[in-house]
């Protein structure tokens, strides 16, 4: 998982090219390019502010699923789901996952499953 959110994450998301810089294999460990630039900038190449893989595990828990109760005669429940920020949205893809109910403030079916797949 983090591996997948390399790109999003401080992580060096191409550790193959920090090795090519090492002089010997029992020299330290050495950074990619990308990864010092990440590190420096605090952002990606998209220009988007990196966060640690904590804090990246705790903005994907704010999707949520709401289910709305009404005081009204008659009224019937109503779900609503939190639209994925956009950062959101990219980490979802980049763990090739997707919200199997994507429709917002629709009223849930039995057959309808909500929450995330992963392949």
């Amino acid at each position: 998982m983090r591996g997948s959110l390399a790109p999003l994450l401080f992580d060096d998301q191409y550790p193959e090219r920090g090795e090519t810089l090492r002089d010997s294999v029992v020299a330290p460990a050495q950074r990619s390019p990308e990864a010092k630039s990440k590190a420096a900038t605090k952002t990606n190449r998209d220009g988007i502010p990196v966060p640690s893989f904590r804090t990246s595990l705790e903005d994907l828990k704010t999707i949520v699923c709401n289910t709305l109760e009404f005081s009204v005669p008659n009224a019937s429940a109503t779900t609503m789901v939190t639209r994925p920020t956009p950062v959101q949205a990219q980490a979802l893809e980049l763990l090739n996952a997707k919200l199997l109910r994507t429709r917002y403030n629709d009223t849930p079916r039995a057959h309808e499953p909500l929450g995330i797949s992963g392949s």
